[in-house]
Formats: C-alpha cells, sequence, structure tokens
C-alpha cells in the first residue's frame, strides 16, 4: 500500500491517497522525531525530550507508550512498522515515503549529476517537494530548531539550483524568486551575489551594481564587516561587463577527483581514521596521508573521497603536486591555483595577475562551501601550504611520501601514516585481480607472490598485471621469476613509470639530500632486521647526532621507518633497492670500509657486554676499532644484557654476513662474544649455528685454542640440543686438540664438558670420572671453585651425598673468595639437590632461593628455570603445595619461553597433581654448571 509521511509543511499522513487520522499535537510529535531518523534508533528518553522537553508531564513514559501503541495501530495495516531495537524505536518505511528523506536523496543526485540538466531537474523536484514550513504545526523546542534547520538547508538547496539554473540560462525566471529571498536574508553573500549574476546576465548590470552596493553598506553598518571573497569576485564579473546573457561560471562545481579505485582492498582503519578525523574537526579539516611509494595513498584518498561524496555538495578539487613523479619539476604553486581558479569558473577577465591575489582569490571561492580539496603526491610543506582553503568547512587530503611535520604542527593537519597489507589482504587484492578460480588452482605459488611483494600494493598490481599479460604460463612462473632476490626489482617491472617499482622507489631517492641519499646507500648494507641510531653512526662514520638527523630525514620520506624508539627498518623491496644503490654508487673500497665499521661495532659492543656477563672467563685479543667506529659502553649487567637481548637478531645476521665473506677473524670474535649471552638467556638453536659458524672460522685461522674451544662449544650446544651422538663427537675433538696442543687448563675444561654430556645421556658414572679426571689434570694451586663444585655434583648424582658435600661446601668457599657469582649459583644449585636428597628439605629450600636469586640476578634465566622446577620439589616435600603451584608456574613460563618442550610438559603435568606427591629426589636434570667451561 502506497504511504507518504509529509513533514516539509504541516505534517501529514496518506494511504492511497487516503489521509490518516494521526491524533493529538503530541502523538504527530513522536511521530515526526522517529520519522526524522526513520530506520534508525531513537530512545524513549530522546522522545520525550523531543515531544515535552523539560515539561513533561507526571507519568510521561506511560504516555508515551501509549502514543506509539496507537501509531502502531494506524500503520499496521499501511506497511509501516514502530518497532522496539536494543539502541530505542524504530520506524520503518520504504525508501521515499517520507518527503524530507525523498528531498535529500533528490538533492544528493543533483549534486552528482553528470550534466546541468539533469542537475536542474532534480533540483526542481526536490524543491517541489516543499508545500510551507516545515513541521509547521508542531511547537516544543526540538521541533522549532528543526524547523530553522531545514529552512537553512532548503536554503543551500535554492541557491545551489539556482547556480545551475544561471549556467542554464535560466535567469530571467529566477529573478523574481532571487529578489524575494533576498528580502528575507539581505546578509546573505551568496544569494546577493547569485541575484548580481542574474541582473547581470539580464542586462542589468547598473541593477547589479547598485544590489552589490545595498549590500556592501548593510554589512558594514550591522555586522561591521567588508564583503567576502565570493561576493568581491561577482562583483568583479559584473565591472568585466561579460556581454548580458554570456554563461558565467563563477559559481562552478567541480568535480576533479580521478575515476575510483577499481580494486580497493582493506584499509578498515585507515578509513574510519579520516571518518574520525572529519568528525571531530572544528575547523578546516586537512589530513595528511604518508607511505613509502606504491603503498597506496592515492588509492585511499580517492576511496575515501568517493565514499564520502555526500558531505560535499559544492565540488572537489584535485591536483597532481608531482612531488615524486620521476619525470620533471613538481606543480608550482601558480599552476596549481590557475587550475583551480578554472575549476571553480572564475572567467578569465576576472583572474588577477599575480600569484598572492590569485590564492586570495581562490582562498575566497571555496572559504564558505563544502568543498574536498585532494592534494595528491606533495614534495612539502612548502608545496602544500598556500593551497590550503580559508574558512572553516573544507577538508583537505593531502598524500606525501615526506612527513610534512611542517603542516601538522603549523596547520595542525592529522597525519596517517600508510603502512603495507598483510598476508590476507595482499591475497584478497590477487584474487580481486586474477578471479578466485586461478588464484585457488595455484595456492603455493600466491604465497610465494605475496612474500615476495612483502605487502605492497603496487608489488601485488605489478604481479597481477604480469600474470595477467600471460595468462598461460601460471602464476608459479611469475613466483618463480621473482623468487632471486637480485633478480626481485626487474620483476616488478611491466615497462612503464606507473608500474615501474623501481622508479617509484627511484623518484624518492632523488629528493634526498646528497649526505643522506649516501646514508641510505650504506643502509643497503645491513644484513640484519634494523639498525639502531649508534649502529647506524658507526655505519656512516658520523658522529650520533648527524646520524640521527639522516634517519629523521629518511624517516620522513617514508624509506625507513622507526619501529620502536630509535631503532629503523627498512620494506623488504627498499632493502633491496638500497643494496642496488649501494652497488652503483659506493665502490669496493667505501662497501668495505662501512661494513667493516658495522661488525666491529657489533663485535666490541658485544664483547663490552660479555666481559661483564663473565668476567672470569679467560679474555681474547681484539683489535681496537677504526676511529670513525664507536661501540656502546655498558654501565652494568643489567644494560649489557639489555643491549645483547635487542641486538641479538642483528649481530646474528652480522655473523653470517661475516662467515660468507670469509672474514674469519671477525667471524671467530662475535661468535665468541655472544657465546655467555646465548648459554644463559637459553638461545639453544642459535647458540648451535653460531659455533658451527665458530669452528669453520677457527679451522680456517688454524689457531689450536679456538679450535679446541670451538669444538668444545658447539658439543655442549648439541647436548643441549638433546643430539648426543654429534655432542659426544664434538667433545672427542676438543680433547685430542688439547691434548695436541699441550695444554692442561684447556683439556681439563674439556674433560668438565665431557662429564656434563655423560649425565645428560644418563651416564652418571662416566660423568664423575671425566670430572675427577679434570680436577687431577689441574695443578693444587689451580683448583678453582668450579672444578670441585662438579666432582661433587656428579658424586651426588652417583648417590654419594656424604662426600659430595665436602666437595660442594669447598667449592662454596672458594668461589665466594673468587668472587665467582655464577659458580656460586651453581654450587648452591648443587647443595641444594644434596640436601634435598639427604631430608633435609628446608636447607633445600633455603640453598635453592639464594641460587634461584643468583641466577636471577646474572640473567641466567636457562638455569633459572630448572632451579624453579626442583625447589617446586623441595617445597611439595614440605607440605607447602600453593607455594609449589607458584615456583612451578614460573618455570613453565621460562620453558615455553625457552622452546624447552619436554620440560614445559613435565611440568604440566606435576601441575594438574600427577607428580605432586612423590618429589622423585633423583628425576632431576643435571644442571649446566659449566660458569668455568671455556
Amino acid at each position: 500500500m502506497a504511504v507518504e509521511l509529509r513533514l516539509l509543511g504541516a505534517v501529514e499522513a496518506t494511504a492511497n491517497g487516503r489521509t490518516l487520522d494521526l491524533g493529538p499535537a503530541r502523538q504527530r510529535c513522536v511521530l515526526v522525531a522517529l520519522a526524522v531518523g526513520a530506520g534508525n534508533p531513537t530512545s524513549l528518553d530522546q522522545l520525550a525530550d523531543r515531544v515535552w522537553a523539560e515539561r513533561l508531564p507526571s507519568g510521561g513514559r506511560k504516555v508515551l507508550y501509549g502514543y506509539l501503541s496507537r501509531l502502531r495501530r494506524i500503520f499496521e495495516d499501511v506497511g509501516v512498522t514502530i518497532e522496539r531495537r536494543s539502541g530505542g524505536y524504530v520506524l520503518t518505511v520504504d525508501d521515499g515515503a517520507v518527503d524530507l528523506h525523498r528531498f535529500r536523496t533528490l538533492v544528493a543526485g543533483a549534486r552528482c549529476a553528470e550534466s546541468d540538466e539533469e542537475s536542474l531537474a532534480l533540483y526542481d523536484q526536490a524543491l517541489g517537494l516543499w508545500y510551507g514550513e516545515a513541521v509547521a504545526d508542531l511547537d516544543t523546542p526540538w521541533f522549532v530548531a528543526l524547523r530553522g534547520e531545514l529552512a537553512t538547508e532548503r536554503l543551500a538547496v535554492q541557491l545551489d539550483h539556482a547556480e545551475v539554473a544561471l549556467r542554464c540560462g535560466r535567469h530571467a525566471e529566477l529573478l523574481p524568486a532571487l529578489s524575494t529571498l533576498a528580502m528575507g536574508h539581505p546578509l546573505d553573500e551568496r544569494l546577493a551575489g547569485l541575484l548580481m549574476l542574474a541582473l547581470h546576465q539580464s542586462g542589468r548590470q547598473a541593477d547589479a551594481l547598485e544590489r552589490y552596493e545595498l549590500t556592501r553598506k548593510r554589512l558594514a553598518d550591522e555586522l561591521g564587516i567588508d564583503p567576502g571573497r565570493q561576493l568581491r569576485e561577482a562583483h568583479l564579473v559584473v565591472l568585466a561587463a561579460e556581454p548580458a546573457g554570456a554563461p558565467v561560471t563563477t559559481n562552478a562545481v567541480p568535480r576533479q577527483l580521478p575515476a575510483p579505485p577499481r580494486w580497493f582492498i582493506g584499509r578498515t582503519g585507515e578509513l574510519a581514521q579520516l571518518d574520525q578525523a572529519i568528525v571531530a574537526g572544528s575547523t578546516v579539516v586537512i589530513s595528511t596521508i604518508g607511505g613509502m611509494g606504491g603503498i597506496g595513498k592515492t588509492y585511499l584518498a580517492l576511496q575515501w573521497a568517493y565514499r564520502n561524496l555526500h558531505r560535499y555538495p559544492d565540488g572537489q578539487l584535485f591536483v597532481n603536486l608531482g612531488g615524486f613523479d620521476g619525470t620533471g619539476e613538481p606543480v608550482s604553486t601558480a599552476a596549481a591555483v590557475r587550475r583551480f581558479l578554472d575549476a571553480l569558473g572564475v572567467v578569465a577577465g576576472a583572474i588577477p595577475a599575480d600569484v598572492d591575489s590569485q590564492l586570495g582569490m581562490y582562498r575566497g571561492l571555496v572559504a564558505d562551501r563544502r568543498m574536498l580539496i585532494v592534494l595528491d603526491n606533495a614534495r612539502d610543506t612548502a608545496q602544500v601550504a598556500p593551497l590550503l582553503p580559508g574558512g572553516t568547512s573544507c577538508t583537505v587530503l593531502v598524500t606525501s611520501r615526506h612527513r610534512l611535520g611542517g603542516l601538522v604542527a603549523a596547520h595542525g593537519a592529522q597525519p596517517l601514516a600508510l603502512g603495507g597489507f598483510d598476508p590476507g589482504d595482499a591475497r584478497a587484492l590477487l584474487t580481486c585481480r586474477l578471479g578466485q578460480d586461478k588464484v585457488a588452482a595455484e595456492p603455493a605459488a600466491v604465497d610465494e607472490l605475496v612474500r615476495h611483494c612483502a605487502g605492497l600494493p603496487l608489488a601485488l598490481g605489478i604481479v597481477a598485471a604480469r600474470a595477467a599479460s600471460h595468462p598461460d604460463f601460471g602464476l608459479a612462473a611469475v613466483a618463480d621469476e621473482m623468487a632471486p632476490a637480485s633478480a626481485r626489482l626487474d620483476a616488478l617491472d611491466v615497462g612503464e613509470l606507473t608500474a615501474n617499482l623501481r622508479a617509484a622507489f627511484t623518484a624518492s631517492y632523488n629528493a634526498l639530500s646528497d649526505g643522506v641519499a649516501l646514508m641510505f646507500c650504506q643502509l643497503g648494507l645491513v644484513p640484519g632486521p634494523d639498525i639502531s641510531v649508534s649502529a647506524a653512526a658507526s655505519l656512516f662514520g658520523l658522529p650520533g647526532t648527524a646520524a640521527a638527523s639522516g634517519l629523521r630525514e629518511l624517516e620522513a620520506a617514508h624509506l625507513v621507518q622507526q619501529h620502536l624508539p630509535g631503532r629503523y627498518r627498512m620494506h623488504d623491496l627498499i632493502t633491496l633497492y638500497a643494496a642496488e644503490q649501494a652497488r652503483r654508487h659506493l665502490d669496493q673500497v667505501q662497501r668495505t670500509q662501512a661494513s667493516q665499521r658495522l661488525s666491529d661495532f657489533y663485535i666490541h659492543t658485544a664483547y663490552a657486554g660479555e666481559r661483564l656477563l663473565d668476567p672470569d672467563r679467560p679474555a681474547i685479543e681484539l683489535p681496537a676499532p677504526p676511529p670513525s667506529c664507536t661501540p656502546e659502553r655498558h654501565r652494568d649487567v643489567t644494560e649489557a644484557l639489555a643491549w645483547l637481548e635487542t641486538e641479538h637478531p642483528a649481530a646474528l645476521a652480522m655473523l653470517a654476513t661475516l662467515a660468507r665473506a670469509g672474514d674469519h677473524a671477525r667471524t671467530w670474535r662475535l661468535a665468541w662474544s655472544l657465546g655467555t649471552f646465548q648459554w644463559r638467556r637459553g638461545h639453544v638453536a642459535d647458540n648451535l649455528e653460531t659455533w658451527r659458524v665458530a669452528l669453520a672460522a677457527a679451522r680456517a685461522l688454524g689457531d689450536l685454542s679456538m679450535l679446541s674451544q670451538a669444538h668444545r662449544r658447539l658439543g655442549l650446544a648439541f647436548a643441549r640440543a638433546n643430539e648426543h651422538e654429534p655432542a659426544v663427537e664434538q667433545l672427542r675433538q676438543a680433547v685430542d686438540v688439547a691434548e695436541r696442543a699441550g695444554d692442561p687448563a684447556d683439556l681439563s675444561v674439556n674433560h668438565q664438558s665431557f662429564a656434563w654430556v655423560c649425565a645428560r645421556q644418563g651416564r652418571d658414572a662416566e660423568a664423575l670420572l671425566h670430572a675427577e679426571r679434570a680436577l687431577r689434570l689441574l695443578p693444587q694451586a689451580a683448583v678453582d671453585a668450579n672444578s670441585l663444585n662438579l666432582v661433587g655434583w656428579y658424586k651426588a648424582r652417583s648417590g654419594q651425598f656424604e662426600q659430595a658435600l665436602e666437595y660442594c661446601e669447598a667449592a662454596l668457599t672458594a668461589c665466594r673468595r673468587e668472587g665467582n657469582r655464577e659458580v656460586e649459583a651453581d654450587t648452591l644449585d648443587s647443595l641444594g639437590f644434596i640436601a634435598h636428597n639427604l631430608g633435609r628439605h628446608n636447607e633445600a629450600v633455603a640453598h635453592y632461593r639464594q641460587a634461584a636469586t643468583l641466577f636471577s640476578q646474572l640473567g641466567h634465566v636457562y638455569e633459572l628455570a630448572n632451579t624453579f622446577d626442583i625447589l617446586g620439589r623441595s617445597l611439595c616435600s614440605l607440605g607447602q603445595g600453593a607455594e609449589a603451584d607458584a615456583i612451578w608456574r614460573r618455570a613453565l613460563a621460562l620453558f615455553e619461553a625457552q622452546h624447552r618442550t619436554s620440560d614445559a610438559t613435565r611440568i604440566r603435568r606435576q601441575l594438574r597433581g600427577f607428580e605432586r606427591r612423590t618429589a622423585v629426589a633423583s628425576a632431576r636434570t643435571p644442571i649446566e654448571g659449566l660458569a668455568k667451561l671455556h
């Protein structure tokens, strides 16, 4: 049944031409309050406020329920419903049934129409819906305010209609309506300008000039202001004396946006952020979309623009400022503003000669208009600032590869940094471009393409174009072409500047200053995932302040990203481009010197940390770094651990690079300097690979001491990884090398290590033999705490607890005398184990707690997990189940963090209660008491 709700006059409702009785005024108020927001919920409190304001009668809610119930009955047979939802009450009605909404739909269509004739027809239909003052018979404060808002909206549409009608030559029929409107709105400058132009086109130039003078005088007398830019420009048009009847387009509605993105994926959060900026803005809103070349800045700006066209009925301006096109100079301010004036319809004779005046005219023309201005591909703030509009009603979107910090600081721009796609969105984009069937047919190839493109939309688009141009080749062929890193940028080129990744990066690179361009090339030599400011300073051979300044410039150009405070990384594809530039612009000597400065930075800083972590470990020789390399200094163990933890991935990458380059001496020094850190922090796999690399370097250097230590350390790493056969083989080779070298101290340490490996295999008797042999190899004066503790530990493992106690107590006295805190922690752990097995559980708990405290202070989290494990068992033996539970949970967290799967599984069983009652004393995993196993 055809229903119509009329609000643009007295409130009425009809169904199939029959007028419906809507009841008393307050009931009609309820209907209108719901109809204004048809389809959206209106709460009961909102309804009460709109219907009664502050005059809510007693029992007002009950009265409201009555009104709603009666309205439901009135409309129950005509297809209109009133439903209660979580947010309030919702009026559901067919599209177009409410004249207010039909009016707004027609206006939106008129503003987006492709021709003036189509626009004019839609405006005529929209204005024809009005038959008086809106909601004329309702009088609460809310309805009075609504009536005023709708009157303002109607006037704006009437003026929009007049602008289009003037362009269509309908000035004669407009004059009466405009004259009448001007009488009711004598201070409306836009209306006055339109009336002047209608008079002018009707051949009444004198009347047009008189209208200007009358308006100017009223503005001065009543408001104390001069005419605005828009009215003055209309005055200029009249003074220019264009032929009467000629089209005047001073108030044209520009539609300059390029076509909307054909393929647009994701960016939900970024679109929402732009929406939020518009809602929050109380003045001209400026948003800067920044990011590296090819990241999709323009696509995002256009997608948002087309989603929000309804916000900007006065038009959209767009200019590509050419800041990073790579095809010429950026667009000048003069050229950009002239394009805008042309788009705004300013006749040639009215455009001032000088650029400043043109900018003033442009700002005046857009000052009070609801317009979107897109300044695409800006070079810097200086290029953008003159083109910012006056007034408070415009929105500006700026895209740039620079961060435009000046625009943020001086003009309140809201920055939005655009990152790459995640794998899901990357796959979705390829699916959108290539089709679901093609993507589903080769999932492995698609995974490779997504990985090679590293989330860069331009790269994904180029891949899709290549695949589409050779549909018979399959995606695997494209993936294979991109597989070698050295060929990847070549593969991301379809022969045009707009589809060439290398060209996109080159435009950003060419915009850098010479010094920063050199830094960019040097960053192409960095092997790690990121770099700190201090490491970069050594790479560049510059002071830290200069390095930080250069990195900030590169960050502003979106060529690097500061993903953590003081740490910078590059997008994978930019890294490849930087490496290309390094090979092109740096000679071999420059590349070698920069790489050596960086490697020496890591070696010397890691070595300094190592000396703090284990000062009793015999030192190695370390040549002084070059003068332009500035390693960091650590104040204490905590600072050293923090640096090693942060830089560990970068140091491992450097280690691999040094090994590939055949720089055996630096490879050995860096591997050695990472050893204690990796051991204490439980980096089992990394420790294994580090000593594999170190062993190869030691063999190449031919140093027996290095070779013995490398075999030993590699054997221990294999044992920790539960690879027992290669562990034993490496220890045998370590013993052989030490015997050939005739070094009893080194041979002793190798036997201590052998003992530990045997114990991990459950061969406790053999472990004790190795420990005792290690002790015998040392002269009496050289017997130290560590060797005593190891013999005591393996005696305890063999059940000889009283003898074990003697050795470990002697070891505790010695290590406290020597100040060796790591051996003290190991020995306390041994004493705890002995006390536990002798039934002295209180002593065991005390020893374990002291050991745990020391391991924690030393950052030795691997051994700390073991100590927590056995401490829990001792607590269980004392009946302290709750404390044992808490300690085991701490042990579990450490085991999981160290990827010690079997230990973690065992602790979970204990926590489930399977082993809490038994506390088996002999089931202890052997401790890692290897503080002296160098």
